[in-house]
C-alpha cells in the first residue's frame, strides 16, 4: 500500500531531494523563517544526527536548533565566522529550509552567486513567491518547515560509505564553531564576551533572550548558545529599541520563563519608557544595557569610511540604574566583569523588573576589532 504523502510536501520533491543527496559530498542545511515548533526542532535534530548533516542558523534564528547539538555549526548573520562563510561557499548542496536567503544571511549576497548559485540549491519555503526571488533554486519546494521536517523522517539516505565524507565535513565544521566560541578578550574591565558566555551557562534552557539592533548584538549571537525553541526574539529588520518591548511580550506570554533583554545604550533609549509597562504589570524580567556611550554601529562605519570625522554618534547617557529606580524597577551598575554574577542574581531575586548597566570601554567596537584597529595606518 502506497504511503500517503506528507501534507504540504510532494513525494516527487522528496525523491528529487534524495537524488541530490546521493550526489553530494559537502551538504549543508540553512534553517530559518517562521512556522517552527519545539517538536519540529527535535525532529530536525534527529534527521541531522542520522544524516551527519551540518546545520546553520539563518540570521537571528539560532533557537531553531539546540546550539550544543553536534550537527549545529554556526550562525549566518552579523559577525559570521569566516570559516563558516568559506564552508557555505564550498558546499556542493545547500538546503535552505524556511529561510529567505536575504542580505544578512548571505553576507550581503556574497555567499551565493545570483541568480544561479554554484551550489545545488534546494529551497523550501511556505510561499511560492519567495522561491527564485533572488536565487534560482535547482529544486524549489513549497512547504512549511514543520511539514518538510516531518517528511525528512522517511527520506532515504546514501550508503554509509558515501556518508563518511559527510561525517568528516560535519565534524570539521563543528570544530570550527567550537573554536569560534572561545572568547577573544575585549578591552576594558567589563568583558561582554565573558558575561554572555556566563549567562549561557547560568540560565535555564527555556530562558528567552531578546535584543534590538547594534554592534553589541554580535557578542550575543557569537557567545550565547540557544537550547530550546522559542528562546530568541530579535528583529531581522534591524530595529533599534526592540529588546525591551519584546521582553515584555515574552514575559506576558510565558510568565514562567526567565526573560532577559539585551540592549545597547542608544538602543535602550529608543523605548526606555516601556520600563513603566513592565513595572505596572509586575513583570520580573531583566534588562542588560551595554553602555559604551555611543551609537556603536554608526561610529564603526565612520571610523572605516571617514576616519577622524566623528559626528553625531557620541551619547551623553543618564545613570541607567538610577533611571530604572525612578520607574520603580531594580537597578544595578557593573564596572567589573567579576561583579556581574552577583548583580544578575540580585536582579532575578528582586521580585520586580530589573536593569543592569554594563559600563563598557568604547574601544570594544566588535568582538574582533577595537576602534584603534579601525584607524588608518
Amino acid at each position: 500500500m502506497a504511503r500517503a504523502p506528507t501534507p504540504g510536501v510532494r513525494e516527487e520533491d522528496m525523491a528529487a531531494l534524495a537524488e541530490a543527496l546521493a550526489k553530494a559530498r559537502r551538504p549543508l542545511m540553512i534553517i530559518g523563517g517562521c512556522g517552527w515548533s519545539d517538536e519540529s526542532r527535535a525532529a530536525l535534530e534527529a534527521f541531522a544526527a542520522r544524516a551527519d548533516m551540518p546545520l546553520v542558523a539563518a540570521f537571528r534564528r539560532q533557537d531553531h536548533i539546540d546550539n550544543r547539538h553536534p550537527c549545529y555549526v554556526g550562525h549566518a548573520g552579523i559577525g559570521i565566522d569566516p570559516a563558516l562563510a568559506a564552508r557555505i561557499r564550498e558546499a556542493d548542496l545547500l538546503i535552505a529550509v524556511g529561510a529567505r536567503l536575504g542580505e544578512m544571511t548571505t553576507s550581503g549576497y556574497t555567499l551565493l552567486e545570483a541568480p544561479a548559485p554554484r551550489q545545488f540549491l534546494v529551497h523550501v519555503h511556505p510561499s511560492a513567491d519567495e522561491l527564485g526571488h533572488v536565487y534560482r533554486p535547482d529544486l524549489g519546494i513549497v512547504a512549511t518547515p514543520e511539514a518538510f521536517v516531518a517528511a525528512l523522517k522517511d527520506l532515504p539516505l546514501p550508503e554509509a560509505a558515501h556518508r563518511r565524507h559527510w561525517r568528516s565535513w560535519r565534524e570539521e565544521a563543528r570544530r570550527d564553531y567550537e573554536d569560534f566560541l572561545i572568547p577573544r578578550l575585549s578591552p576594558g574591565p567589563v568583558k561582554l564576551e565573558q558575561i554572555v558566555a556566563m549567562l549561557s551557562d547560568m540560565l535555564p534552557e527555556d530562558a528567552i533572550i531578546t535584543n534590538g539592533a547594534g554592534n553589541y548584538t554580535a557578542w550575543l549571537h557569537r557567545y550565547y548558545q540557544y537550547k530550546r525553541y522559542p528562546s530568541q526574539l530579535a528583529p531581522t529588520a534591524g530595529s533599534m529599541g526592540y529588546g525591551l518591548p519584546a521582553a515584555i511580550a515574552a514575559k506576558l506570554a510565558h510568565p514562567g520563563c526567565t526573560v532577559v533583554a539585551f540592549a545597547g545604550d542608544g538602543c535602550f533609549l529608543m523605548t526606555a519608557q516601556e520600563l513603566a509597562t513592565a513595572v505596572q504589570y509586575g513583570l520580573r524580567l531583566v534588562v542588560i544595557v551595554a553602555n559604551n556611550a555611543m551609537y556603536g554601529t554608526i561610529r564603526m562605519h565612520q571610523e572605516r569610511s571617514y576616519p577622524g570625522r566623528v559626528i553625531g554618534t557620541t551619547l551623553h547617557n543618564p545613570d541607567f540604574a538610577a533611571l530604572a529606580l525612578s520607574f520603580g524597577a531594580h537597578g544595578e551598575v557593573v564596572e567589573r566583569t567579576l561583579d556581574f554574577r552577583g548583580a544578575f542574581e540580585r536582579s532575578l531575586a528582586c521580585g520586580r523588573p530589573a536593569l543592569i548597566e554594563l559600563r563598557l570601554s568604547g574601544e570594544a567596537i566588535t568582538p574582533t576589532a577595537t576602534l584603534a584597529d579601525l584607524a588608518p595606518e
